[in-house]
């Protein structure tokens, strides 16, 4: 603010500008930073994973890898096939999702449109207390507890199986669904709602023809978010599930899925470059291209949504 004679100019001062100038350029290249360095690590992942990838697949036939139901790459008599970690974590996934999804969308549900501002803070806090328990204690809790529980009603269930840590895999994961598909129907317009009991719906008929499809897109997120959290676990499989690769899809058996496979074998004593501990970098891969194909889905079935209403 520049003084000339009597009278006070509101005109900035060129300095000022400048300063002004020099921060907003500096912002931008600080935000550019932050957005370039998550694109950075996740190329870098991608990166070691096909790099390490490739080195395996020159000696091991991608159809082996695809095909064969067996996997024993650390014996003497190695095979390479990835179906029976893949059938497991994909079973014990969709348990979990068979858990966390419903209920999570009905206490969403609850929260958003019955639940007063006094349950939703007791509950709200329960929510991330879960989200808060390391993942090591649900793997205890899955094998020491449920699935004890689970013997009594089903007899001759292994100690080993993937029936309990899917059921408790479905309870560490309702947070996230719960939360985030929550946020999704909070923020549709409270017009919507009044347009609906206008029109005689009820309280349950508006969330399940309005609120859900309006925050479909938030729903699907949540759902995404579970599916790839459950694909994704590694302690509570590696303690409750087993470490024997098994082509199974009884939940009642025990098997190894791919995150407790690469645990097993980061533990042990390969040496570095070595066909078994490239395995790692393979299974590695199929799972970040499973949790890939999940974010696809859901975008496209979001694209499809916003076609249809």
């Amino acid at each position: 603010m520049a003084v000339t004679g009597e009278r006070v100019s509101l005109q900035p001062s060129e300095a000022f500008l400048r300063r002004r100038r020099l921060v907003d350029r500096g912002v931008r290249w600080l935000l550019f930073a932050a957005a370039s360095l998550s694109v950075f690590v996740t190329a870098a992942i991608v990166y070691i994973l096909v790099s390490e990838s490739v080195v395996f697949f020159a000696n091991v036939s991608i159809v082996e890898f695809l095909t064969s139901t067996s996997w024993t790459p650390l014996f003497t008599n190695a095979n390479y096939g990835i179906w029976p970690l893949l059938t497991a974590t994909m079973v014990v996934a969709g348990i979990a999702l068979l858990v966390a999804i419903p209920a999570g969308t009905l206490l969403a549900v609850y929260l958003s449109e019955y639940a007063d501002s006094r349950v939703r803070e007791v509950i709200k806090p329960f929510l991330e207390l879960l989200e808060g328990v390391p993942t090591v204690v649900y793997g205890y809790f899955a094998l020491l507890f449920v699935t004890p529980l689970l013997q009594t009603f089903i007899p001759g269930l292994s100690g080993f199986n993937m029936l309990a840590p899917g059921l408790v895999m479905g309870v560490m994961i309702l947070p996230y669904v719960t939360s985030v598909s929550e946020d999704a129907m909070r923020a549709v317009p409270n017009e919507l709602r009044e347009g609906a009991y206008g029109l005689g719906f009820t309280r349950w008929q508006t969330a399940r023809k309005v609120v859900i499809p309006g925050a479909f897109s938030g729903i699907t997120a949540a759902y995404i978010l579970g599916m790839s959290r459950a694909v994704g676990e590694t302690m509570v499989v590696a303690i409750a599930a087993g470490q024997n690769p098994k082509f199974t899809l009884d939940p009642t058996e025990g098997a190894a899925t791919i995150t407790a496979y690469i645990v097993q074998v980061s533990l042990g004593d390969l040496p570095h470059g070595s066909i078994g501990y490239q395995t790692i970098f393979a299974a590695g891969l199929t799972l970040f291209v499973i949790t890939l194909s999940f974010n696809v889905l859901g975008f496209y079935l979001r694209r499809r949504f916003r076609e249809v209403y």
